[in-house]
């Protein structure tokens, strides 16, 4: 079995607010971190809600560990740790009424693991949840995620509310997350740099639409940017061009080879791009 997870084809539409999640195929193997990039709104926390059988898709399948999972599924359920962006748990608890209540809930419950998370975050187990900064109250979600031996991981803006010295440090236990070859972490994320420094795979989201899902490593070394003027945009094939946009004089076009790209265009300027501007090229820019 090479694939934790697999989404084919998975539909969801809204019809108050007419937002439709539209046709989501992606997968991610074992042993790999895979960044899940796009807007606010463009339909990350659908997908993930999708995947957790918490939001109803319209259409499609979803398979975790090779099996479809539904709500009587608790074995698979105990296999995944999730955090969200926000409020993971009741402002009035503290760490150690968590730790009490997830013991509870979670089979493979590891209190000695959980404690010593909360030892290597700085989070006061007496204190109430609520007094926590929202810093804190993050590194406790994902150290209650991790404490129950799952081998998928799924955060939803996991990151979003730590300073760069944190992150860093969260950035290190996710790898160290996946040296078992067994685990894998769904990354949705808007902050590139951090999937720059951890993801495998990159998949584009953008109004319920998935752009591509591509390897970090083509994304590094052969995708690019050309930069173009006037007459040389005009003169571009247009089965080159992923995405452009105009700005002033110059016209940044977005290519899937720079090498190939360069050998064809040999007057144009090609540079390699940050996951930031090729996002944003993605979600901003136009096609042909």
């Amino acid at each position: 079995m090479e694939n934790i997870l697999e989404l084919q084809q998975v539909s969801k539409s809204f019809q108050k607010s007419g937002f439709l999640l539209d046709q989501i195929t992606f997968s991610l193997p074992y042993g790999s971190i895979l960044g899940f990039v796009g807007e606010n709104g463009a339909g990350k926390t659908t997908t993930i809600g999708c995947i957790l059988n918490t939001i109803r898709k319209d259409h499609g399948k979803i398979t975790l560990f090779g099996q479809e999972m539904t709500d009587a599924d608790t074995d698979i359920r105990e296999k995944i740790g999730v955090v969200y962006d926000g409020d993971n748990f009741p402002s009035y608890w503290t760490a150690k009424q968590l730790s009490q209540i997830m013991a509870g809930l979670y089979k493979n419950w590891d209190n000695a693991l959980f404690e010593k998370y909360t030892d290597e975050f700085a989070l006061p187990p007496g204190q109430k949840i609520g007094h926590y900064s929202r810093g804190m109250t993050m590194k406790l979600a994902i150290a209650a995620a991790l404490s129950h031996h799952p081998q998928l991981l799924i955060l939803d803006e996991a990151t979003s509310g730590l300073d760069p010295i944190m992150r860093d440090e969260m950035l290190d236990v996710f790898l160290d997350f996946v040296q078992e070859e067994t685990h894998s972490i769904l990354l949705s994320s808007h902050i590139t740099s951090d999937l720059e420094k951890i993801a495998d795979y990159i998949a584009f989201i953008h109004k319920g639409r998935l752009l591509m899902t591509v390897s970090k490593n083509e994304l590094a070394y052969q995708y690019a940017v050309m930069r173009c003027q006037e007459s040389q945009f005009r003169s571009l094939d247009p089965g080159d061009v992923l995405a452009y946009r105009k700005r002033d004089l110059q016209t940044d076009v977005l290519v899937r080879n720079a090498k190939e790209a360069a050998g064809k265009y040999k007057d144009i300027v090609i540079d390699h791009v940050s996951l930031d501007e090729i996002m944003l090229l993605l979600i901003k820019g136009e096609r042909l």
